[in-house]
C-alpha cells in the first residue's frame, strides 16, 4: 500500500551485489591463485604510474591538484543528494488522517478524524484476542482516499480464517462508529518461519 520504489530498490541492491561479488571474487582469486597474484603485482604499479601521469597532465594552472579531484568531489555531492532523495522515497504513503470531510449542515466546517484513533482502537481490540500474538495497524493514502492496513501475527495453532473473521467484524464496527466504510487490507502472517501460511484479505 505504500509508495516505496521497490523496482528501484531491487535494481540498486542487485547492482551493489554484483559490484561486491566482483570485488570479492577478484580478491579471492588473487589470494588462492599464485599466477593471478603475480599478474596483479606486475599490473598494479603500471596503473598507479598511469594515474599519476593523468593527475599531472590535468593539474590546474598554478595548482598541484588535478581538476579530476574537483569533479570527483562534485560527483560525491550529487551522490549524497541522490541518496538522501532515495531514503526520503522509502515508505511513502502513510497519512495521519483517516476521515476528512466538509460539513455545511448547521455550523459549516471540516470534520477530521485522526488515523491514530482507529489504529489504537483496532490494535487494542485485536490484542485482546488470545489467538493473536501481535497486531499492527497503519493508515495509508491510496489514490486520494484513506485506507487501513491491519497486520496480524497469530499464535501457533490459531486458525487464520477465524482471526480474519474477527478482524473483519471489528472493522465493520469501526465503520458503524464512523458512519462510512473504510477500505481495509487485512494481512495475517505467521512469522518468518511460516511464510507459506500467509493470508491476505482486502475489503
Amino acid at each position: 500500500m505504500n509508495r516505496t520504489p521497490r523496482s528501484l530498490n531491487r535494481f540498486l541492491l542487485g547492482l551493489l551485489g554484483l559490484v561486491l561479488i566482483g570485488i570479492g571474487g577478484g580478491l579471492l582469486w588473487i589470494s588462492i591463485d599464485g599466477g593471478a597474484a603475480r599478474r596483479w603485482q606486475s599490473f598494479a604499479p603500471g596503473v598507479m604510474d598511469r594515474l599519476q601521469e593523468v593527475g599531472e597532465q590535468t593539474a590546474l594552472p598554478g595548482q598541484p591538484q588535478s581538476w579530476i579531484w574537483a569533479l570527483l568531489a562534485l560527483a560525491m555531492v550529487v551522490a549524497i543528494v541522490l541518496l538522501i532523495l532515495w531514503a526520503a522515497a522509502q515508505g511513502r504513503g502513510r497519512t495521519g488522517t483517516l476521515v476528512s470531510e466538509y460539513d455545511d449542515d448547521g455550523a459549516p466546517g471540516r470534520v477530521a478524524i485522526s488515523g491514530a484513533m482507529a489504529e489504537q482502537a483496532l490494535r487494542s481490540a485485536l490484542q485482546e484476542d488470545p489467538d493473536v500474538a501481535a497486531a499492527a495497524v497503519s493508515t495509508y493514502d491510496v489514490h486520494g482516499s484513506s485506507a487501513l492496513r491491519i497486520r496480524i501475527n497469530p499464535r501457533p495453532g490459531a486458525a487464520p480464517h477465524l482471526i480474519a473473521a474477527d478482524a473483519t467484524a471489528l472493522v465493520e464496527a469501526l465503520d458503524v462508529a464512523l458512519g462510512r466504510e473504510t477500505p481495509v487490507l487485512i494481512s495475517i502472517d505467521s512469522g518468518r518461519k511460516l511464510r507459506f501460511s500467509r493470508e491476505d484479505r482486502v475489503r
